[in-house]
């Protein structure tokens, strides 16, 4: 018998400017694996269509019994052509990473994380969603979310990179909130970066991005957006647990 549990689930991303509101603009599939000594690993698949060039991202991210990062294998094709592939280590101190990209060849690195962090950033929306178990509930304060990313790129989009960043989350309120996948009782987030802590690869600080996230330990995406220039909208479509 099998000691590990599994979820499964798929997200539809679809678009909010304007006079393209409601359309599709890509998907993500995810396989979450929580195992009896508090490990878990997720699994990502994401494709997005939109803006142009498309972006198809493979994660395979792990973390240990307390929440925090141990490896993440991420690999990039972006307008259906091979940009980079990555691992990354991370432990209390340091983060290393060893990535190969046409336009970058082989690449090594090494960084001192230089103090408590909080997590990393794979940027699949249901990691987004997973990493607010890391927020305090008892006061609506926004603060200071330090995390490690493996693009700075507000898709993901560029080759397998450690880079860092510090923006601010902050929990709203608890919600019932109905999505195609069924009805859940969530926490409402909001992420926001007034110091331009997460500069994207375009050089636009993040818009605000709010998401809902199951009220339990699974802490599983429901639904969410992002403002600005962006203007996206997420949704649970499929879960199974």
């Amino acid at each position: 018998m099998q000691q590990h549990r599994t979820i499964t689930g798929a997200i539809q991303y679809t678009s909010r400017k304007p006079g393209r509101e409601g359309e599709e603009r890509g998907r993500e599939f995810f396989t979450w694996t929580h195992h009896s000594d508090g490990r878990k690993t997720l699994r990502a698949r994401c494709e997005i269509d939109e803006p142009a060039p498309t972006v198809h991202r493979d994660i395979t991210y792990s973390l240990d019994a307390h929440d925090m990062p141990t490896d993440c294998f991420v690999r990039l094709t972006v307008g259906d052509k091979f940009m980079g592939a990555g691992l990354f280590l991370m432990d209390a101190d340091r983060i290393e990473c060893e990535s190969y990209g046409p336009s970058i060849g082989r690449v090594s690195q090494k960084m001192a994380t230089n103090g408590a962090y909080d997590g990393f950033g794979t940027h699949p929306i249901v990691a987004d969603a997973y990493i607010t178990r890391k927020i305090d509930r008892s006061t609506t304060e926004p603060r200071n979310f330090r995390c490690f990313l493996p693009s700075p790129d507000h898709r993901g989009a560029t080759p397998p990179f450690i880079a860092e960043s510090v923006i601010k989350l902050g929990y709203v309120k608890t919600e019932t909130v109905s999505v195609k996948a069924g009805m859940f009782e969530c926490h409402h987030y909001q992420f926001t970066d007034p110091d331009g802590g997460m500069v994207g690869a375009g050089g636009h600080a993040h818009p605000p991005y709010d998401v809902w996230v199951t009220a339990d330990d699974d802490a599983i995406f429901v639904q969410g957006g992002v403002g600005g220039y962006m203007q996206t909208w997420y949704e649970l479509v499929e879960l199974k647990r």
